[in-house]
């Protein structure tokens, strides 16, 4: 006799409390295998598939896509141990999950046993299919929809914004690279819909009423003196939630202005010798090296000379932790939001070997893959604002953090060089830092050891 087992949505680390489900990769009715995804899920870290640690079929789901769960509330039952299936556990191991639960004979999903998708659900409830269907599986009620054709769109969130909003994505011309839609293009789309029905909106209510009568019946209700409750109109303005990556980002940002005493210094500086250093670098066979690899490679280069700027406060002990291992995070915009995936070990990386992570993780944030392990953990953050063309910025320090090193873009200046005026490559950097963790001389110490290596690479090699 089949035994139903619940799976509930596991703790997916770093204290994240709840995820909202993007999209079912199951249906009722489905046989699924030990470790299979069945669900994607966003945190406030990052996209993420749940694998369900059971084999069997699935009897139930619970929450629709855009739904919000916390931690610990169903996701959905597995119909397990068969007869003819033999005990498997799962090499994996989820919070709160171990790997004695009895588990089904990994077998291929059966075509045909997907659930009707025209039914309307409440969010949160259960779409549960009879227990019978387990034995023998019933056909589908309809038909599947024919698959839409080729849209340029990657990210699923931008599907479901436009699906949400009946946006038809393929009335729009993406502005990314090579046409890929964007969330912007979306939004802008979203926009450009309401101004349209605020204009509509006004016509209408200027229109002159036909009869008298008809004036009449649309005067508002109420005594001569009482005003009418003003109505909503489209133009207006939209509210957006602060939830998800948004949400967090708020959040962090929120604390460390409450907690984090911090002040800022700044320097600008000569990267022209730096630059040319990578053009040379580059010019050599072999793999090429990224101006963030190279910054990333003098920031841990400083934080050896100046650890008080990789560390952290523990605010309950009153104690300043120093930390002896770097992990850098790095700025990213993505369609998502801001995020801040994390290069672990960065100090004991060479030039190439930040450059091929800094390539990957960027990548992974682009896609919406980064898991909550990438985007968590690190001591000391790089923030290169010159990739939105501007020359300087005040950054906020990524709590619990102690520091972050802001960049600028590289232009050319006029610039005194060897006591005459040149047009040299021009830089500002900037260090947002704890007061708490040290005092101006040792920010400005940091600092301009790391200009003094942009404008004289040469000393970087110095101090290895």
């Amino acid at each position: 006799m089949a035994q139903v087992l619940e799976f509930k949505l596991p703790d997916l680390g770093e204290g994240l409390t709840e995820a909202e489900i993007v999209r079912w990769l199951v249906q009722v009715g489905d046989v699924v295998a030990v470790d299979q995804p069945v669900v994607e899920v966003e945190t406030a870290k990052a996209m993420v598939e749940v694998p369900c640690p059971y084999g069997g079929v699935v009897t139930a789901r619970f929450g629709e896509e855009g739904t919000e769960l916390p931690v610990g509330a169903p996701l959905l039952t597995v119909a397990v141990g068969a007869p003819e299936d033999s005990p498997e556990g799962s090499g994996n191991v989820l919070v709160g999950y171990g790997t004695q639960a009895p588990a089904a004979r990994r077998r291929r999903v059966r075509a045909g046993t997907a659930a009707a998708d025209g039914q309307t659900r409440r969010p949160g409830t259960a779409d549960a299919a009879p227990h019978a269907r387990v034995a023998a599986p019933t056909p589908p009620a309809a038909a599947p929809a024919p698959a839409e054709g080729p849209v340029p769109v990657i990210s699923p969130l931008v599907r479901r914004l436009a699906r949400d909003n009946d946006v038809d994505l393929r009335r729009l011309t993406g502005s990314g690279p090579d046409g890929l839609i964007l969330r912007a293009d979306v939004e802008n789309a979203l926009r450009t819909q309401a101004a349209r029905a605020g204009t509509a909106a006004g016509q209408a209510a200027t229109a002159p009423a036909g009869t008298a009568g008809e004036r009449a019946a649309t005067a508002p209700a109420g005594t001569a003196g009482e005003r009418p409750a003003a109505a909503p109109r489209a133009g207006d303005g939209e509210r957006i939630p602060l939830k998800g990556v948004r949400g967090a980002v708020a959040d962090k940002l929120s604390r460390s202005r409450r907690e984090i005493p911090d002040a800022t210094c700044w320097v600008d500086a000569d990267a022209t010798e730096l630059m040319r250093a990578r053009t040379a670098m580059n010019a050599t066979p072999g793999a090429k090296i990224s101006l963030l690899a190279l910054l990333a490679r003098i920031c841990t280069a400083a934080l050896a000379r100046f650890p008080e700027l990789n560390s952290t406060v523990d605010t309950e002990a009153r104690e300043i932790v120093r930390l002896d291992r770097v992990h850098l995070g790095f700025a990213a915009q993505t369609d998502r939001g801001l995020v801040v995936p994390v290069v672990r070990d960065a100090h004991t990386r060479d030039a190439e070997s930040l450059t091929a992570e800094f390539a990957r993780l960027t990548e992974a944030a682009r896609t919406g893959t980064l898991t909550p392990g990438d985007l968590t953990g690190g001591t000391f953050t790089l923030n290169n604002y010159g990739v939105f063309g501007v020359d300087g910025s005040t950054p906020i320090v990524n709590h619990p953090e102690a520091a972050m090193l802001g960049v600028g873009r590289i232009v050319p200046k006029p610039w005194v060089h060897e006591g005459e005026l040149a047009v040299r490559q021009v830089v500002q950097l900037s260090l947002t830092f704890d007061h708490r963790v040290c005092d101006g001389g040792t920010a400005g110490g940091f600092l301009r050891y790391v200009a003094d290596c942009v404008e004289q690479p040469a000393v970087l090699l110095r101090t290895l």
